[in-house]
């Protein structure tokens, strides 16, 4: 049975979609997402989406198509994930995973643990407590709560962190426990891995010229209109780098030359998070 998948990965602005287009017309390839803000409906500019070109070359899966104002977890990707890749061997195609969301990587090659269900309420109580005593003094909590997490990921990582300390506190079941005893759904299939390391100076000038072509092709519109739509502020879709940038700037607290700046920051350390990704 043919069961092979190819796996890209790559900070972000390494050149990660053009090489998989490549690859994709000599090996009978289609692509798919990896990319947790490639998957929203209204972001094609702030996110990098692949363009109308890119479209036409080779046939290309599972972006943009969620709304923003839903919800949308990894484990909602690799379902849809799994579909695709069983759609595409069935046809003798091989499915190229492209993107530069660790997790999603994480989940094809070692599985996705199966947490149980944490209430909306529990969380937000979490969430209220983080905010009150700030990420810092939350982050050594849990550290305390639950050693294994120490040196897992960032210190700074809101998100990781609160997951991290929910799942340990109405579990009593440490996060990287439940990874322990985890297994992929692809373990019998021909997994090729590819990361892409460009070179650190060449990785710089590509996230520039990248901010300079978002602001060209109208990426204060799409900011314009996810402000208008007032979505939840814990909606994973607010994460989008450039969104809290652009606001402030169109609500007048930064100039231009301020706005690009605070994103090419935050796009950087982004793009140094992701060199550790697989």
């Amino acid at each position: 049975m043919f069961r092979k998948i190819i796996l890209i990965a790559g900070p972000t602005a390494s050149g990660k979609s053009k090489i998989a287009i490549s690859i994709a017309k000599k090996v009978k390839g289609e692509i798919i997402n990896a990319d947790s803000m490639q998957v929203y409906k209204e972001f094609s500019i702030l996110t990098s989406r692949p363009d109308k070109k890119d479209l036409k070359k080779i046939k290309h899966h599972l972006y943009g198509f969620v709304p923003v104002k839903n919800h949308f977890s990894t484990g909602h990707w690799l379902r849809k994930v799994k579909n695709k890749i069983i759609n595409l061997n069935s046809k003798n195609k091989t499915p190229i995973i492209v993107g530069g969301t660790g997790l999603y990587f994480n989940c094809i090659l070692k599985g996705l643990s199966k947490i149980p269900s944490i209430s909306s309420k529990k969380r937000l109580k979490i969430r209220l407590y983080h905010k009150k005593i700030g990420q810092k003094k939350f982050y050594n909590l849990l550290i305390k709560k639950d050693p294994l997490c120490k040196g897992k990921f960032d210190k700074t990582d809101i998100q990781r962190t609160l997951r991290a300390y929910e799942v340990k506190n109405y579990t009593k079941t440490s996060l990287y426990e439940w990874f322990k005893n985890t297994k992929s759904d692809f373990k019998d299939y021909n997994i090729k891995k590819i990361f892409i390391n460009t070179p650190k100076s060449q990785l710089l000038k590509n996230i520039s010229n990248r901010v300079d072509q978002m602001i060209k092709k109208g990426c204060f519109d799409e900011v314009r209109n996810f402000r208008r739509l007032k979505i939840n502020k814990e909606l994973s879709a607010n994460k989008i780098i450039g969104i809290s940038e652009i606001s402030d700037f169109l609500n007048k607290k930064t100039d231009i030359n301020q706005l690009k700046e605070k994103i090419l920051i935050k796009t950087r350390q982004y793009a140094k998070r992701q060199k550790n990704m697989v």
